[in-house]
């Protein structure tokens, strides 16, 4: 007999997602992946932008809606009428965590504030996410993702030196604000088991951004370093690149530890270049990179990336190909660890996304459903949990309220 697998290790935690787009929406999506019940309210007659957002739209969807709405349950709820304010503040009542990415004020204006919510619900925790946070002077501002990233000093130092900034190709600061919420919202809740009573996690984008910056502060307030972009290295670091492989391929390989650069030097036939006092400490390679960069690429672009690959893993030296999709399907640790899993949609058929991170050994995290059609649970929601009638919920309908 086949044991039942565990439930999520959220399972019995009933979020409120509100909000729009990325931020909000990811944090909701990694509880939903453990178990949460996420019931994700959005504009009855569009529903989240990111349904239909992306480059393409096949059979005119949204690729990206799948994944990011997937767990959840949705229900058309217009949050700018009266009646659906209080329908709101039911199903929040009702609740342990409410996620909203609304421009400060907006959740006030509704009378959905944590002062007004918290009154008669003193253990809800509200997980708060916005550009610049819920106080300061910038805080009424709006501000997406790309802001954040600028603002938290991301942006500066990302790309080549003679370049504009780039941006790292995917919305990366609201994930990171979304997943500070996430980290918030599990520390209140414990807290909230000692002490009874929520609070408000206040995640701003470009603080969110700025908790992963390393030293870049301390070191321009101790050195008066400010860093630079670099392009595909780090200064004084070395050798740690992207190197090219025979038929254009690039491999990335992080050789900077001296031991295992005396490794890389055996596996390339030059042994005698770990000694080499150009090369032999840490300080000297990162003085010397760009001139060990060259001698490396002269080596491995005369190698196909698998022979390169082969004869650097024998050595023990950490090297990977740089990946694309069509390789993470195709990789046979991708697929031994589950990375990637087919989940059915009622259009698209199989889709194929990310899995749940990180694995858990005794209550992993799933993919249970993807993104939901529009108000697929607005029913279900509204006399399951709001306890409306089936006669209240068909004049929401009629009033344009669901």
């Amino acid at each position: 007999m086949t044991e039942a697998p565990a439930p999520g290790p959220l399972s019995g935690l009933r979020v409120i997602e509100m909000g729009t787009l990325i931020a909000g929406p990811f944090c909701g999506q990694i509880l939903g992946d453990f178990g949460a019940e996420v019931i994700k309210i959005e504009d009855p007659r569009k529903g989240d932008p990111m349904r239909q957002w992306g480059r393409s739209l096949p059979q005119g969807l949204s690729p990206w809606w799948p994944v990011i709405g997937r767990n959840k349950k949705s229900v058309g709820l217009d949050l700018r009428q009266v009646e659906g304010q209080d329908i709101a503040r039911t199903l929040i009542s009702k609740a342990d965590v409410v996620i909203e990415n609304f421009r400060p004020g907006a959740m006030e204006k509704w009378g959905l504030g944590y002062d007004a919510l918290s009154a008669t619900h003193p253990g809800l925790v509200m997980a708060r996410i916005s550009g610049y946070g819920q106080t300061g002077p910038l805080s009424e501002r709006a501000g997406y993702g790309l802001i954040g990233e600028a603002m938290g000093g991301l942006r500066h130092i990302t790309g080549e030196p003679d370049r504009p900034p780039a941006r790292a190709g995917i919305s990366i600061g609201d994930s990171l604000a979304a997943m500070h919420a996430v980290m918030g919202i599990m520390m209140a809740l414990h807290a909230r088991d000692r002490t009874g009573k929520g609070q408000v996690i206040d995640a701003a984008l470009y603080e969110s951004v700025l908790g992963v910056m390393e030293n870049l502060i301390t070191e321009y307030d101790l050195t008066g370093y400010v860093r630079e972009r670099s392009g595909s290295i780090l200064p004084g670091i070395a050798p740690s690149n992207a190197y090219p492989c025979a038929g254009g391929d690039m491999a990335v390989i992080g050789g900077n530890g001296d031991t295992v650069f005396a490794r890389l030097c055996e596996a390339m036939g030059q042994p005698a270049l770990a000694a080499d006092p150009r090369f032999a400490t840490h300080a000297a390679r990162g003085e010397r990179q760009g001139e060990l960069d060259e001698i490396i690429s002269a080596w491995t672009v005369t190698l196909s990336l698998k022979d390169l690959l082969d004869l650097l893993e024998q050595h023990g030296v950490p090297a990977g190909r740089i990946y694309r999709a069509p390789d993470m399907l195709e990789d046979p640790h991708f697929i031994a660890r589950e990375a990637v899993v087919s989940v059915p949609h009622p259009v698209f058929g199989q889709v194929r996304m990310q899995n749940a991170f990180p694995k858990l050994s005794a209550t992993p995290g799933k993919v249970r459903w993807p993104g939901p059609e529009l108000g697929a649970h607005t029913d279900e929601v509204l006399r399951g949990v709001a306890g409306l009638s089936p006669e209240a919920v068909a004049g929401l309908r009629a009033r344009g309220v669901i």
